[in-house]
């Protein structure tokens, strides 16, 4: 059984996050942040949703999944867990160098055992461009695989001088379930939006381009994916990776 005891994870130095820093830089010079693809959400197939979850008291074993969902439907047709060990703190603005290695590794899998159920578009628990050096999970990921990625993030960054009281303020104006608005800086850029998924949840996602997908079909793609307030596909990987926690007794 793996050891769930508490772990302390040493921050990164300077050093460590300088490098960090030029690699993020470096990626997103590869973004595309418009339609590269050659299907449309009424030829779209798969869809999958990827997400890491903790053991229960460890901040270093944690479960990495991978489900694959047909699309408009939302019917399982593939699943992918492995347990592992995160050997790097959570730093904010650094997630990716914590948890992308692991979920590289299961596309890439999949790639291999299933090339029939490869997802055509992926949404990631994690923010894609809305990021402080423009490069947060979801666009890390979207560029190591070379597959369309939407972030959908809970959690509020400082960019381009989007306050958190800004965002409150614009979640606070979306009155029905689907109704979006658009995150814009200081500087005009259009980091991504803000989205009410639900009529039953007034607390919004925040939605913004991975890699390869415009934020027009981003946003179309997650409100299609709305059956609760977190979209199915990451709602379903977060879900499933639990149970496979709770199935080896690691809770």
């Amino acid at each position: 059984m793996m050891d769930t005891d508490h772990e302390h994870l040493s921050d990164p130095d300077a050093c460590t996050k300088a490098s960090w820093t030029r690699e993020q830089k470096y990626l997103e010079t590869l973004l595309v942040l418009k339609d590269d693809f050659s299907w449309d959400l009424q030829t779209l197939k798969f869809i999958a949703g990827v997400d890491i979850s903790f053991v229960k008291s460890s901040d270093v074993d944690a479960c990495a999944s991978l489900v694959v969902l047909s699309f408009p439907d939302f019917q399982v047709v593939h699943t992918a867990f492995e347990m592992v060990k995160l050997t790097l703190p959570y730093v904010p603005g650094f997630l990716a160098f914590r948890e992308v290695p692991h979920l590289v590794k299961l596309i890439d899998d999949l790639r291999v055992s299933r090339p029939d159920v490869m997802p055509q578009v992926i949404l990631v628990d994690g923010n894609g461009i809305f990021h402080p050096r423009g490069l947060g999970l979801a666009s890390h990921l979207g560029v190591l695989c070379d597959i369309p990625t939407v972030g959908v993030g809970k959690t509020h960054f400082l960019v381009d001088g989007i306050s958190l009281q800004r965002a409150r303020e614009l979640e606070r104006g979306l009155s029905h379930a689907g109704q979006a608005a658009e995150l814009v800086g200081d500087s005009g850029r259009v980091w991504g939006a803000l989205l009410r998924c639900t009529e039953a949840s007034v607390k919004a996602v925040y939605v913004s381009v991975g890699h390869r997908i415009g934020l027009s079909t981003a946003l179309e793609l997650v409100r299609r994916c709305c059956l609760f307030r977190i979209p199915e596909p990451v709602r379903q990987a977060d879900l499933m990776s639990r149970e496979f926690i709770r199935k080896l007794g690691l809770e």
